[in-house]
């Protein structure tokens, strides 16, 4: 990336974090507090599409924790809606806090810091969308990428029969928990070969990782223009030669944000498809949030939360 790329992605990101920092609060009594903390994790979530039902189990403050979580974690039960599926236990960051470390590693990786903040309205859709075309990733090498907390990439490795689920990011903190939360869920993969990676799109050196994946995914990360072009660059790079790969992306349009990554696509030579509606079940949530059901998710705008469906080939 240039020069003025670098300020534009750092100045945005450190508006994020600031708006983080001083949402901040003089800590309240403990009952109070406990409540809080599940509204954080789950208040992204509850204004969201809510098509993988999930509750705070643990909101792992206190000292004697028996693994080695952050105070500032919760843990997540995921129970995926499909018969003799397996739960997923994802250890999460609660959402509406950050510090002075964020701040540092963005800037030193020059990455966002949103994977952090809680599964997004568009991961939830693309662990619905896998998880309803489960066929498509049965002995299929898989890779999701700028994960945050991979809700999708868990799905896929616990109820599709992938071969292997890669669930990278590039920030090395949301890493971190990918590794732990892998470790925690082992039992539920079968014979799926699960791992993490720190993967910049912007890396020279993927002489290991080229044509190596049959299915690539990833949810609402068209939004920062200036990763764009390195964001085409790798999934073109990404994927299989041999055989039907493809990329399967879920975005919201977000002004023109999604369109200039396309043009981008183009130019690199990816071919793709953009479907509106592409599931029954979102859509009737969509259009549930834009009359009847507006109370539930109050600033629920079509353009900036309803992710379209884009499938990129070859």
């Amino acid at each position: 990336m240039d020069n003025t790329a670098n300020v534009k992605a750092s100045s945005l990101r450190w508006k994020i974090l600031r708006r983080a920092l001083l949402s901040r609060a003089t800590p309240p009594d403990s009952e109070e507090q406990s409540h809080i903390i599940i509204k954080r994790i789950s208040r992204r979530t509850s204004h969201g599409f809510n098509l993988i039902p999930s509750h705070v189990i643990d909101d792992e403050r206190h000292p004697n924790k028996r693994d080695c979580s952050s105070t500032r974690d919760t843990r997540v039960c995921y129970t995926l809606p499909i018969s003799d599926a397996p739960q997923l236990f994802l250890t999460q960051r609660v959402d509406s806090r950050a510090d002075l470390d964020d701040f540092e590693i963005c800037n030193r990786y020059n990455i966002d810091n949103t994977g952090l903040v809680c599964n997004w309205p568009s991961e939830d859709v693309l662990a619905h969308y896998c998880l309803s075309h489960a066929d498509i990733f049965r002995s299929k090498k898989v890779i999701e990428l700028g994960s945050g907390y991979g809700l999708a990439g868990f799905v896929i490795a616990a109820a599709t029969g992938a071969s292997e689920v890669v669930i990278s990011d590039g920030n090395p903190q949301v890493v971190d928990y990918t590794q732990r939360n892998i470790e925690a869920n082992t039992g539920a993969f079968g014979d799926t070969v699960v791992k993490s990676m720190t993967l910049h799109w912007n890396q020279e050196d993927i002489t290991n990782l080229a044509d190596t994946f049959d299915i690539i995914i990833a949810s609402d990360c068209t939004f920062f223009k200036d990763f764009h072009r390195d964001l085409a660059r790798i999934v073109k790079h990404l994927l299989s030669k041999a055989g039907s790969s493809e990329a399967i992306f879920l975005s919201p349009k977000r002004g023109n944000s999604l369109d200039l990554f396309l043009e981008l696509a183009k130019e690199n030579g990816l071919r793709f498809s953009v479907t509106e509606n592409y599931d029954q079940e979102v859509w009737k949530r969509h259009e549930g949030f834009l009359s009847e059901d507006r109370d539930s998710w109050p600033s629920y705008e079509k353009g900036h939360s309803y992710p379209l469906l884009i499938r990129i080939t070859l």
